[in-house]
């Protein structure tokens, strides 16, 4: 019998521009399982199943979860009036048993 081809799956280009930036904090390292669960700024207009699929193509890693958030930006005061924040949304990502993601290797 000829072996069965397993196809894996390669990032694409819009995998990317749902994974704006990982969020690097002391509160994002504490949240969840310590050393599985990642935060990252996500688009505001992708889904859970979306964020989940980039994660595990661009990173290659299995994901058990991912809970989001959204910010709203904040009305702030300047020197010509009033400014505004943009507003985001935040993506804590849990990965399975064994699976890592280290986002400050090389620094």
């Amino acid at each position: 019998m000829a072996k069965k081809k397993v196809a894996t799956a390669q990032a694409k280009v819009s995998d990317y521009g749902i994974l704006l930036s990982p969020v690097i904090t002391e509160k994002s390292a504490s949240v969840g399982v310590p050393g599985r669960t990642v935060s990252f700024k996500v688009d505001p207009r992708a889904s859970k199943e979306e964020i989940r699929g980039a994660i595990e193509r661009v990173f290659s890693v299995k994901v058990e979860g991912v809970r989001t958030c959204r910010f709203i930006g904040k009305t702030k005061r300047t020197a010509k009036g009033l400014g505004k924040r943009a507003g985001f949304k935040k993506a804590y990502v849990t990965l399975v048993e064994g699976s890592k993601i280290d986002l400050v290797e090389g620094l």
